[in-house]
């Protein structure tokens, strides 16, 4: 089985998914592994919560879990590192897509909403992943509000198939969408610094040349993990 956690990043035109897929017998040792990291965090600096969140957004920022080291820049990505490094340790895969929104709503009259292209497309790599490993996965995603609607989306895709030129009935995707909340799951958490790391890169929304290098050394770190990519 491969436990397949997915989370997204988006602005208003541009949206990605990241998922992350781990085979059963790699989830806990994975899990522990960023366990580790927050611990060795802590050891480090102190004043870092045992439970802390590994969150791309207040890693960046030094909010929230991560305040205390706000003023520390060379620290928080240490420990960004830290995180891809665990993951990129583990016998993981990636798969990413991602969607021009503007250019999506000037190409159809009546466009899906962004999240149910992406999903949909994200939903297929994975299927194709599990059927070349001869596995099944188990989708397991971040809280978020439209939780009905992608498990609507989900049962469709299993009955009658996803459309478009790919067009296949997701067999290979077992139950429905399952979700957690990111706080409760260092695996969600994972997924979350992919999601996050590929639309900060992505987008350019970094200009200094300093935080692009460090954005692109930390890529690297997970780059040899990824086994689909693609923006539409």
């Amino acid at each position: 089985m491969l436990l397949s956690y997915v989370d997204e990043s988006y602005s208003s035109d541009r949206y990605y998914m990241a998922a992350l897929l781990v085979p059963e017998d790699q989830a806990i040792p994975l899990s522990h592994a960023l366990d580790e990291v927050v611990s060795s965090a802590r050891d480090s600096y102190g004043r870092i919560k045992e439970d802390a969140e590994l969150h791309g957004t207040d890693l960046l920022h030094g909010k929230k879990d991560w305040e205390p080291l706000h003023g520390m820049v060379r620290a928080r990505i240490g420990v960004y590192n830290d995180a891809f490094k665990a993951i990129a340790e583990h016998d993981v895969a990636i798969i990413l897509r991602g969607l021009d929104c503007n250019r999506h709503r000037a190409r159809y009259v009546d466009p899906w909403p962004p999240h149910q292209v992406v999903l949909s497309r994200l939903l297929e790599r994975i299927h194709d992943h599990a059927q070349e490993r001869d596995e099944y996965a188990l989708i397991i995603a971040d809280e978020c509000g439209q939780q009905g609607e992608y498990r609507k989306d989900l049962k469709e895709y299993q009955t009658n198939g996803t459309g478009g030129w790919r067009d296949r009935k997701l067999e290979r995707i077992v139950d429905t969408l399952h979700f957690a909340p990111s706080h409760a799951s260092r695996l969600i958490q994972a997924a979350d610094l992919i999601a996050f790391l590929h639309h900060r890169i992505h987008s350019g929304a970094d200009k200094d040349d300093r935080a692009k290098r460090a954005n692109e050394n930390l890529w690297e770190r997970v780059r040899k993990r990824i086994v689909h990519e693609l923006y539409a």
